[in-house]
């Protein structure tokens, strides 16, 4: 477990999103219930590695050219559409899952490979809810429709800037609190992931949105997992109430 040190805002003028590093330990200024607070982390080497893994995955572009980027995209596929054969890496098939044309590779630039790897772990560990998502089952009509595939992506992306991942130092409360999520739980990532698909699609239900919409459903989709991986009973990804959504 990493060493926490707190501080009140008498002990520092600043609150915000103010970050430092000192003897060892990496502080994050925030506010949390009202109250201006210093938190201060000591990463364990666990967390290091963790961390270091992540921010590798990210830095991977999509390679149609790559063998293994290749079969992870039928893997993707065939947990899509067990039994339906797929024609090709290039085709019109592509376009029944949300992808915005007949090459899925094209619209992983946002993401990248994390991104394909993010749809794949949802459709083999949740697969009623992929399935659910994807098909649009007791959906209302086509107009209650968004791309499945291309709204995945720029979840991935979303979940990216809102914990500041790429960031050398940690600047926000919320990519502290998901360390130590990611101590507990190496996939910590992959499963917020799936939250946040179910919380977007929910959002998404309740506000009868259009397409022209989808950026506002995905803003208001990330205060609703800020506001639940604030939350004090919360220590990881299991414990988001969002989280029940899944099945």
């Amino acid at each position: 477990m990493p060493t926490f040190v707190a501080l009140s805002a008498s002990d520092d003028e600043t609150c915000g999103s103010h970050a430092w590093i000192g003897k060892g330990l990496t502080c994050v200024c925030f506010k949390r219930k009202g109250n201006c607070q210093r938190i201060c982390i000591n990463l364990t080497p666990l967390q290091e590695e963790r961390l270091r893994g992540l921010k590798r995955r990210m830095k991977i572009y999509f390679d149609a050219s790559k063998p293994d980027h290749q079969e992870a995209l039928r893997a993707l596929w065939h947990a899509s559409f067990p039994g339906k054969e797929l024609n090709g890496l290039i085709s019109d098939q592509w376009k029944e899952m949300g992808w915005q044309g007949r090459d899925p590779s094209t619209d992983f630039r946002g993401a990248g490979f994390i991104s394909l790897e993010n749809l794949l772990f949802f459709a083999k560990t949740f697969p009623t809810s992929f399935q659910r998502l994807l098909k649009r089952q007791g959906g209302k009509g086509a107009v209650w429709e968004y791309p499945f595939a291309v709204a995945g992506v720029n979840i991935t992306f979303m979940i990216m800037q809102m914990l500041d991942l790429v960031a050398n130092k940690p600047r926000t409360f919320i990519r502290t609190v998901f360390l130590q999520m990611l101590s507990e739980n190496e996939w910590a990532f992959d499963l917020l992931y799936c939250v946040a698909f179910v919380v977007m699609d929910k959002q998404w239900l309740q506000k009868n949105a259009t397409y022209m919409e989808f950026n506002d459903v995905l803003k208001s989709t990330r205060v609703q997992l800020e506001k639940e991986l604030m939350m004090d009973n919360v220590v990881r990804i299991e414990d988001m109430p969002s989280y029940t959504h899944l099945s």
